[in-house]
């Protein structure tokens, strides 16, 4: 047995010692660039809408969206994930305000694309939940049923009017079987070879979206179990992401993000492309809400957070935070 001359001999609180000491042995760093802004952008509202259950997010202005946009380019994130909100009376069965050349989600891509150009990629939601009467990411049957390959039809010409718009990545996330392939196939059809998917690959049907439905005035009745993952299984993330490569993704994602982490670590170790996580609404308002009665740090609450996520294999991180995580690094 080797002796020391003190005990312990081996003293890792030496790499502790200090500020200087702790961040030059860090074996994981956040960047600005590692950073995703989700936003809202509202149709037919003249001011800024505060989002209850999110304090501090708002679903934006066509205006306060550009400036938004712009202010997360300035900070050095990468991308912003835009999201559409219609007027409720322009939702109906099919969803068809979200392949509207003119719809609010389309309007906003071309306003941010135009304000920013190439510097701060833009991606679009690439759903029908958002602008369906009934809530659900697809078309129904008469049974009131999702219908997987009725929806396909209508995601390949959403992903058609969104990268005619200006998106420069689109992210398929309504959990349809086949719908990359699908997307990959109607994109390059209209000459859109260079736009990218970013695959909801593992998308969990979680309690955590809660906020969100709130953000996106979902008319959602019922859930999405039928085609989000069940939260007790594992192995099926890892087909769900064969089948997404094998169709063509360019990126994937794991959300939510902080539940799941070894989802993540298991995807990250899997593949050879971009691994994303979303930091979802509801892991934004428990940090929020515990924070403001005083339970948690914030700041320390929110780094901590996502340098988890970035620990477990996350190249790019969705967060609500992104803008001001950005400007602290």
């Amino acid at each position: 047995m080797t002796k020391y001359g003190s005990f312990p001999g081996a003293r890792p609180r030496r790499l502790r010692t200090t500020p200087a000491m702790r961040r030059m042995v860090a074996g994981t760093r956040l960047h600005p660039a590692d950073l995703i802004l989700p936003a809202f952008v509202r149709e037919g509202i003249s001011a800024p809408v505060e989002i209850g259950a999110m304090p501090g997010v708002v679903q934006h202005t066509r205006d306060s969206l550009k400036k938004a946009a712009v202010e997360a380019m300035e900070a050095g994130v990468s991308g912003i994930m835009l999201f559409g909100v219609p007027e409720e009376e322009k939702k109906d069965a099919a969803g068809t305000v979200g392949t509207d050349p003119d719809g609010i989600l389309q309007v906003a891509l071309r306003d941010v694309r135009a304000e920013v150009g190439d510097d701060l990629i833009v991606m679009s939601d690439l759903c029908l939940d958002e602008f369906t009467d009934h809530g659900h990411c697809g078309v129904l049957d008469a049974e009131g049923r999702v219908d997987n390959d009725a929806t396909l039809e209508r995601y390949a010409e959403m992903a058609q009017v969104q990268a005619d718009a200006g998106a420069h990545v689109v992210g398929p996330s309504g959990m349809m079987d086949g719908q990359v392939g699908v997307i990959r196939d109607a994109l390059d059809q209209v000459g859109h070879e260079d736009v990218s998917i970013l695959a909801y690959t593992v998308k969990y049907s979680s309690a955590f979206f809660g906020p969100f439905r709130e953000a996106v005035g979902s008319s959602l009745k019922g859930d999405r179990k039928t085609y989000q993952q069940d939260p007790a299984n594992a192995r099926e993330s890892l087909r769900e992401l064969a089948l997404d490569l094998d169709e063509g993704a360019d990126m994937v994602m794991v959300k939510p993000a902080g539940p799941y982490l070894d989802i993540l670590s298991k995807v990250a170790d899997a593949v050879d492309v971009p691994v994303a996580a979303y930091q979802i609404s509801g892991e934004y308002a428990m940090i929020e809400a515990a924070a403001e009665r005083g339970w948690i740090d914030r700041d320390q609450a929110i780094m901590e957070s996502l340098t988890g996520i970035k620990r477990a294999g996350a190249n790019m991180i969705l967060t609500y935070w992104a803008t001001e995580v950005a400007r602290k690094l």
